[in-house]
């Protein structure tokens, strides 16, 4: 019988002569195998799946004018498809314009958005909406103003259209957006903080009326009427605006123009994201005539960050926790093994067997119940994984095959490491001593 052939005789017998030792280290590196690839899965897929879910809470990156010409003029539709197409280059996006203006109830400025409602809707799932989204003739109010006007869904309010209270508006929010680059928490913010100055301008400029669009008095409540067809409550800025059709505004204001925002909500976060607002800057450099300016909502890419950030520390953690358990379980099962065949191994050696056979033998014995456990603990560890997935996040999780090879790479690795200390302890084994006590 040759060497070769009297190794795996050995080994066979090793492995299936003492087959409750082995079912001990192949369940030890199993139970570690799973636990390490089910939260190696969930840590590799929770960024991806957080990210998604968090982008039903609205945009995580906005698009407005660069230049002084662009705000009054807003952002043309070539240049936001443009822009669109930029972004959407290797990922999911969903964008929606706001065009805003400055208008009158009651003598009271507000701030109306002129948007796309399917759009917006699409954009914004978590926006709380009693009634109706906008329509012809119909506006979505926030939930302050309808407070403070003290109407409800069905009433019907006339909202006149002012152009001294425009061109104020232009003037002023210039310097709201371009303050905002350091802390933006969401494009109607910049929009609400223009209203102060654009009463205090308005009052101060005389312009003709026509077709009831534009007053000179600051007491004149002439303008169109429009019925409330649903009220938003979001908690945030949106409270404060009124929301109608794109259609709406550009009748009520007599003109049509592009937008002041565009809000993008994309599948993107961290360093991706950031790459992609700096992709859009750059563009915009080398491109004057659609210079544009972008920028990430940090209320919601912080928040993105920090969660990911809290939850992968959490997995890890518990990660190293059970790699040091396998290590000792496996430890441990090794070391018993060892001590049963310390007579055979006393034996061996007294026959003419060098340490180095006899730990070769040990450690492919090792080697192979990591194998067979490994092999075993990852695809329990995946279905683990793929059902905590489905049940957190409502998705199915693919199968990683680099993780898989990994998975049983160190299972294999783990058995053969925590092998070394007992089987150091049994190439030691005096044979006179060994065969004395026999």
């Amino acid at each position: 019988m040759t060497n070769r052939k009297m190794f795996f005789t050995m080994l066979w017998g090793a492995v299936f002569r003492r087959r409750s030792r082995a079912m001990m280290a192949v369940i030890a590196s199993l139970v570690g195998a799973a636990t390490l690839f089910c939260l190696a899965s969930v840590c590799v897929a929770v960024p991806q799946q957080m990210n998604e879910e968090m982008r039903a809470y609205g945009a995580n990156l906005i698009v407005t004018p660069a230049s002084a010409t662009g705000k009054s003029q807003g952002i043309d539709t070539a240049t936001v498809r443009n822009v669109t197409a930029l972004i959407g280059a290797g990922h999911s996006v969903k964008s929606a314009a706001y065009r805003y203006e400055s208008v009158r109830i009651n003598s009271a400025p507000y701030t109306i958005a002129g948007v796309d409602v399917k759009a917006v809707r699409a954009l914004n799932r978590h926006w709380n909406v009693t009634g109706d989204w906008p329509g012809s003739g119909n506006v979505m109010v926030g939930r302050d103003v309808a407070d403070a006007l003290g109407v409800k869904v069905g009433s019907r309010v006339t909202i006149g259209y002012r152009a001294a209270d425009a061109s104020a508006s232009a003037s002023s929010s210039a310097s709201a957006k371009s303050d905002s680059d350091e802390s933006t928490e969401t494009a109607e913010s910049s929009a609400q903080g223009t209203q102060s100055t654009q009463t205090t301008q308005g009052e101060q400029t005389t312009q003709a009326t026509e077709n009831g669009r534009v007053s000179s008095d600051i007491m004149d409540n002439n303008g169109t009427e429009f019925r409330i067809a649903g009220i938003v409550d979001t908690g945030g800025n949106e409270d404060s605006i009124i929301y109608a059709t794109t259609a709406d505004v550009s009748k009520l204001a007599g003109h049509e123009r592009g937008a002041d925002v565009v809000e993008y909500s994309v599948n993107a976060m961290g360093d991706e994201l950031n790459a992609i607002v700096n992709n859009i800057n750059r563009s915009a450099d080398k491109n004057p005539n659609s210079a544009v300016k972008a920028q990430t909502v940090t209320r919601i890419t912080s928040s993105d960050t920090r969660i990911i950030a809290m939850l992968q520390t959490l997995f890890w953690i518990v990660s190293l926790v059970v790699l040091v358990l396998t290590l000792v379980g496996v430890g441990t099962t090794i070391s018993s093994i060892v001590s049963q065949r310390r007579n055979e191994i006393g034996l061996r050696k007294a026959l003419g067997a060098d340490s180095r056979a006899i730990g070769v033998e040990f450690y492919v014995e090792s080697g192979i119940y990591g194998l067979i456990g490994g092999l075993l603990g990852t695809a329990i560890g995946y279905v683990l994984a793929r059902v905590l997935c489905s049940t957190v996040f409502g998705r199915a999780l693919g199968l990683n095959w680099l993780l898989c090879v990994g998975s049983l790479l160190l299972s294999v690795a783990i058995a053969v490491i925590a092998s070394i200390p007992p089987v150091r302890r049994a190439t030691r084994i005096d044979p006179a001593i060994v065969l004395r006590e026999e």
